[in-house]
């Protein structure tokens, strides 16, 4: 049927139905004329959807709907497009992910085009004199995502590599997990790093074998860095970030994001461009716990003012596992670079640190996410949360564990046991199954990275995530990485953690919703929830498997809002 043909029937139906409702009940807007999934399993699919102010007002047939229809509705033809709730990010970095929007791209394909030093060098140039204003009024040039796994030389740049692209700018680049970067010259000058300069606790300064600085800074090391200088570009070129990030979300289908390593300042600077009307999505903040525990104990709270609210606490145990800097509980199975023998990787934080950090969030009775990517990471937090529990029984704070990439079953039946939700990274199949494979856990270990089929076999929901920036926030990516487990190279990494089509929209929808106390209002569409809604250009229950990360993100809805179309880019 022609969609004009199909249009007015619609409008006869709609027309005939109007008088069946009070004008209480009238809709603002019905969304009908493709697939709807509710990710109601009482009702997981319906003809159409009516809202009225912001909020879901009825779902079902198109008969039923239409009643709802009045004089001032407004159509939204779905025109065979697939209707879902707005994603839910279970674990993200809105703020620092404007970072990736607004620098250099230095991903490797196919998010980018850095194969080796020379292409990464190039690029650092291209952008920088593409972006001539920006550079000259930042005062430095950065990049993001740069991968030594993906680089033809399998090593980091270096301080003298990022000197040829500038030797009078300051010049950073940041690893694509994040907990890594290179800095050069001029940067090591500006953060006061030289020889004598000690390695901060929980981080390393990389040298040369003169014991020089070799650029390379890992964890605490490259985080002081990292703040410092993007404070040097001044306020509006820290606050261009979380606008950016935010629309960044929006873009990929999220309705809620978060921010998973906050802080006091980026709160208030949330707090300040929502007040301004800049950001499009909810953001949910964590800051730091070993940071700003006055900060959390006065903000916390479950109601959003505004578009921002600080959900809890965040603690970071170890670092990245593709970077050899997360810690295990046996050695690294092949690193790529000057590791003694033996070597696991470390802790960015003494276990008497997590023991205080876990004992005060339940004394408090907030949330607590805790990085923990290692086996020795998820040690230390068990035993945290168990003297935790031990203390203060269980506030029901519904505690997170966001990684959880290298995990022990016993640790898995522990985290149940607890009453802990994992937020697990299969996207990390993708991006770096085969470096996990051939490096860092060894090609048995590497088929239980990010074991969603053992926590399913418990009975546990969970969250899947991105960590933008680490990744692009790519919601389809991170459906397909869940349901196939593919590598980059075309392997499946551990087939019996692969997962059906709705249980992976699960951990994007209403699994982190519930995670973050917000599943009465988001995560499916039910009568009652907020109006926030993505529109795919497939439906993903009905297309091959192997194709789920070509299905496009055409139209994101906040409330009843669209906040991003594919045609016309960010409203």
């Amino acid at each position: 049927m022609t969609n004009p043909a199909r249009n007015l029937i619609l409008a006869v139906g709609m027309a005939l139905a109007a008088g069946n409702s009070s004008a209480q009940d009238m809709a603002d807007t019905i969304y009908s004329g493709g697939p709807i999934l509710t990710i109601d399993d009482a009702a997981p699919t319906a003809e159409a959807v009516a809202v009225a102010d912001g909020r879901i007002l009825a779902v079902g047939s198109l008969e039923n709907v239409n009643r709802h229809r009045g004089d001032a509705t407004k159509i939204f033809d779905l025109d065979d497009r697939t209707l879902l709730p707005g994603f839910v990010d279970s674990h993200g970095h809105v703020v620092f992910g404007g970072l990736q929007a607004l620098s250099a791209n230095l991903l490797a394909p196919p998010d980018g085009e850095v194969t080796d030093i020379a292409s990464l060098k190039a690029t650092l140039s291209d952008w920088a004199e593409e972006n001539a204003a920006a550079v000259e009024k930042a005062g430095m040039i950065i990049g993001f995502g740069y991968d030594n796994a993906q680089l033809a030389e399998l090593r980091h740049p270096t301080r003298a590599d990022l000197d040829a692209v500038s030797d009078e700018l300051p010049v950073l680049i940041v690893h694509q997990s994040g907990h890594l970067g290179v800095a050069n010259s001029p940067a090591l000058e500006l953060a006061g790093i030289d020889a004598s300069t000690k390695d901060p606790a929980g981080g390393i300064i990389q040298r040369d074998p003169e014991g020089e600085p070799n650029g390379v800074l890992e964890e605490y090391a490259f985080f002081k860095v990292l703040g410092p200088m993007l404070m040097e570009g001044g306020p509006s070129f820290f606050n261009s970030f979380a606008v950016a990030g935010s629309q960044l979300w929006a873009r990929f289908g999220y309705t809620t994001g978060q921010d998973g390593r906050s802080s006091a300042e980026t709160v208030e600077t949330l707090k300040a461009l929502d007040a301004e009307g800049k950001l499009p999505i909810d953001v949910v903040a964590y800051p730091d716990v070993l940071e700003a525990r006055d900060y959390i104990a006065a903000n916390v709270s479950k109601d959003y003012s505004g578009r921002v609210r600080v959900g809890g606490c965040k603690l970071t145990i170890d670092g990245s596992p593709q970077g050899f800097t997360a810690l295990r509980d046996r050695p690294y199975y092949d690193p790529v670079g000057n590791y003694p023998p033996g070597y696991a990787g470390y802790a960015a934080v003494s276990l008497d640190q997590v023991l205080d950090a876990v004992d005060w969030c339940y004394e408090k009775g907030f949330q607590i996410l805790t990085h923990a990517n290692g086996e020795g990471a998820s040690d230390m937090l068990i035993a945290a949360i168990k003297a935790a529990r031990a203390k203060h029984g269980d506030p029901g704070n519904r505690p997170v564990l966001i990684h959880g990439q290298f995990l022990r079953e016993d640790q898995v039946d522990a985290y149940k046991q607890l009453g802990v939700f994992p937020s697990l990274f299969p996207m990390h199949t993708f991006y770096w199954g085969d470096w996990h494979r051939d490096h860092t856990v060894g090609p048995v270990n590497a088929e239980n990275i990010s074991p969603t089929g053992w926590v399913l076999e418990r009975g546990m929901m969970f969250g899947t995530h991105h960590d933008a920036p680490v990744a692009f926030p790519d919601s389809m990516r991170v459906l397909s990485a869940t349901v196939t487990r593919r590598t980059r190279s075309g392997d499946i990494l551990g087939p019996h953690h692969r997962v059906d089509v709705m249980t992976a929209l699960k951990a994007l929808t209403i699994w982190p919703a519930w995670q973050h106390f917000e599943e009465d209002r988001k995560g499916s569409i039910e009568v009652g929830k907020l109006a926030d809604f993505v529109v795919l250009s497939k439906d993903p229950t009905t297309v091959d498997p192997e194709t789920l990360a070509e299905i496009d993100v055409l139209v994101t809805i906040k409330e009843n809002r669209v906040i991003y179309d594919a045609a016309r880019g960010n409203p």
